[in-house]
């Protein structure tokens, strides 16, 4: 008969005693059941024991987490947690160096568990913990673990980071600054510091103030991954907490020390593989650093601002300079004024006025700021865009300005500029590492991707829309790739055109729908014979039904008309004569006929007779792609049957037929269509008792085979 479903049968352990195994109820009290298992090994006072997990962290079994123990658990009789932290706490006064070192082991062992901290913060362990690390009397071993228990503790979120003493966070600082410090110190020290930053704004700048920038870069050169994964999450939380001002400041600084060369070859390239820890922390300082062209995203241009003027009026010159000063000579104000809005309309704005497209925010002065690094550090590539679409017909040209605009939000939108942090992230990019002005190299590349693509697409102002979606998918697949050089970028989006964007909608459409999926593909092969037969039946209908074709004169007049078909018993082919706009004859009335048997082979395109070995002109090219032949049997030489069909439909329907017939495969387009649409209608059908069900890629595993067979039923046996 099988248990009750609450109770669980689990082991219960304890040092130099032979385990219990029992049978847990539930439903039963703790305290109850500790009694019981007391009384087994004759212990006396149950209240002074508790239960733990024997694996893991250890946790004490309360009423709260009971549930967590399952059939086969492994269980221990452990001292009470009250009493366990009694006994620890009094063993950190203990004079005695050896008994202070082990109390602080099994602290930290027990810290993660909560019923255990919270017993021990509620007797002061806290301060007795902070006065060990303040006094600083061993810097080894002792302080380590110090370090660690207090930081367990205060994990568990029951004490505020705020609590803290000026001191005591002094003390600290000044183990992460010291120069001769145990290795397994200084990274505590740094956690210890970040969860300060993060959590009170007030001991924040404390910390901000007594850590130097460059004090942190020493750690983050150390080759001690630990270290520098603690030193960068001390440096990003320091970033996070100031104000944008301040950070922009910090953040100049740091590149001007060679941070982000450092991190991209020592820490980005490192041998050693990159945790998930510094790669948060890497795409934090990624975010921070493209947060810093929020203020431009977020500020319009001022047509009253003398500087912006010049910057546009910067931009007009560098792309018509010279037609500019040729025409300009000597010309009226107003004839200058009307030229100069006359060119920013070729530059790609849709006003005269280009101070009224940039007021949109975002992208704001972000956009000029990347036309102006574009026209300044690629002058050639600049010139050339811009004239080659300003010589294009107005309805195919690539507008510059409208393309940079909006192509600057698009670049806002997929590196998240602006929006805040995630907690858990790790989506950072390594070429933002790899050069400085990343950002507005990434649009310099971006920029003829997107003119490059508008020529693939032989797109006009109304596809605009369109290109900006394939340019998103270009640019949004390759950053997923991560390329760790804006070089590899280059050679990755480039190596993606239009057409291979198509492509692979088309695939993941597929994908989605299951059509890839193995089980779904081998369905699919198993119906194409199926599926082949029924085209190959229609071929042969279609053939019956007959075709009117046209007769080539020498004269390439196509001025008779003939028709043919093929009799229900798929063994003659009967044609003749016809006059235009007569209804189809009978098969009575068609005057000659051609045995199927008598059939040699089908000639297709330049092979055919009636079309080899005339001139190559357009009309010529037309027929090719029409003609078909049929060669057989006729005395002793070969005679020829000669078709023009009248489209490229009847084409292929009639060479697919008289393929059928020979015994041949049906190779034409139009079958391969036919075939590919029979099967997904069929593939749908098959599957529609399946909606919403998933399909494995594999196949379940086949159970082994049982060890005997003596289930099976004995029919050579009879009842009497």
């Amino acid at each position: 008969m099988a248990p009750p479903r609450n109770v669980v049968k689990i082991a219960v352990q304890m040092p130099d005693a032979i385990p219990q195994l029992i049978q847990l109820d539930q439903a039963k009290p703790l305290a109850a059941v500790l009694k019981e298992v007391c009384d087994a090994w004759s212990l006396v006072h149950s209240e002074r024991y508790a239960l733990q997990f024997a694996d893991g962290h250890r946790s004490y079994i309360t009423e709260n987490n009971r549930t967590e123990i399952k059939n086969g658990s492994i269980l221990c009789l452990s001292t009470a947690p009250d009493l366990e932290a009694e006994r620890l706490l009094g063993g950190l006064q203990s004079g005695s160096r050896e008994r202070r070192r082990e109390a602080l082991q099994h602290l930290v062992l027990l810290a993660p568990d909560v019923t255990f901290a919270q017993e021990v913060i509620s007797r002061d362990g806290l301060q007795r913990l902070g006065t060990i690390i303040e006094d600083g009397d061993d810097l080894g071993e002792v302080l380590t673990l110090a370090l660690r228990a207090f930081l367990e503790l205060m994990e568990h979120g029951m004490v505020s980071w705020e609590t803290l003493s000026i001191p005591f966070v002094r003390k600290v600082v000044c183990y992460v600054n010291m120069n001769l410090m145990d290795a397994s110190v200084q990274p505590l020290a740094l956690r210890l510091l970040e969860s300060v930053t993060l959590s009170s704004p007030a001991l924040g700048q404390l910390v901000k103030s007594e850590v130097p920038l460059d004090r942190l870069l020493v750690h983050l050169q150390v080759m001690n991954q630990q270290l520098q994964t603690k030193a960068m999450a001390l440096l990003t939380a320091l970033l996070q907490g100031a104000d944008p001002a301040e950070r922009k400041h910090m953040l100049g600084y740091l590149w001007q020390r060679n941070l982000r060369q450092f991190i991209y070859k020592n820490i980005i390239h490192s041998a050693t593989p990159l945790g998930d820890e510094m790669a948060h922390h890497l795409y934090v300082l990624q975010a921070l650093m493209l947060g810093l062209l929020e203020p431009r995203m977020r500020t319009p241009l001022d047509p009253y601002s003398q500087e912006q003027r010049e910057q546009l009026q910067a931009l007009r010159q560098a792309a018509f300079e010279s037609e500019g000063e040729s025409l300009g000579t000597g010309l009226s104000a107003d004839r200058r004024r009307s030229l100069c809005a006359r060119e920013f309309r070729k530059l790609g704005f849709s006003n005269s006025n280009p101070a009224q497209d940039l007021e949109r925010v975002p992208p704001g002065l972000l956009a000029l700021d990347n036309m102006l690094y574009f026209s300044r550090h690629a002058p050639s590539a600049y010139s050339r865009l811009v004239l080659e679409n300003s010589s294009r017909e107005d309805k195919h040209e690539c507008p510059f300005a409208r393309s940079s605009i909006q192509l600057t939000v698009l670049l806002c939108e997929l590196l998240r500029v602006g929006e805040p942090c995630s907690e858990t992230a790790q989506d950072f990019s390594p070429m933002f590492f790899g050069q400085d002005q990343s950002f507005h190299e990434l649009f310099c590349v971006s920029i003829q991707l997107l003119n490059k693509t508008w020529k693939e697409m032989r797109a006009t102002q109304e596809d605009f829309d369109k290109v900006m979606q394939v340019v998103r998918e270009q640019l949004a697949r390759t950053l997923a790739l991560k390329p760790s050089s804006l070089e590899l970028f280059r050679t990755k989006v480039n190596a993606l055109p239009y057409g291979e964007v198509l492509r692979l909608r088309q695939t993941e459409r597929l994908h989605q729908e299951g059509t890839l999926a193995p089980p779904i593909l081998e369905l699919r092969e198993k119906l194409k014979p199926e599926l082949m037969g029924l085209i190959r039946q229609q071929r042969l209908l279609r053939l019956c039904e007959g075709t009117l074709f046209r007769k080539i004169s020498s004269r390439r007049r196509q001025d008779k008309l003939w028709f043919c078909c093929l009799s229900p018993n798929h063994k003659v082919l009967q044609y003749g004569d016809v006059e235009e706009g007569a209804s189809p004859p009978t098969l009575e009335s068609l005057p000659e006929q051609l045995a199927v048997a008598d059939i040699k082979a089908l000639l297709t395109g330049k092979d055919c007779p009636h079309v080899r070995e005339k001139g190559s002109g357009k009309q010529n090219k037309d027929l090719y792609e029409l003609a078909f032949s049929i060669s057989y049997d006729h005395g002793e030489a070969d005679a020829y049957l000669n078709f023009i069909a009248p489209s490229k439909r009847e084409f292929h329907l009639w060479t697919d037929g008289l393929s059928a017939l020979l015994g041949g495969p049906m190779g034409s387009e139009q079958t391969r269509l036919d075939l590919e649409q029979l099967l997904t209608m069929e593939t749908k059908l098959r599957l529609l008792e399946l909606e919403n069900v998933p399909i494995p890629e594999q196949p379940p595993p086949i159970p082994p085979p049982p060890t005997n067979f003596n289930f099976c039923y004995d029919c050579s046996i009879t009842e009497p």
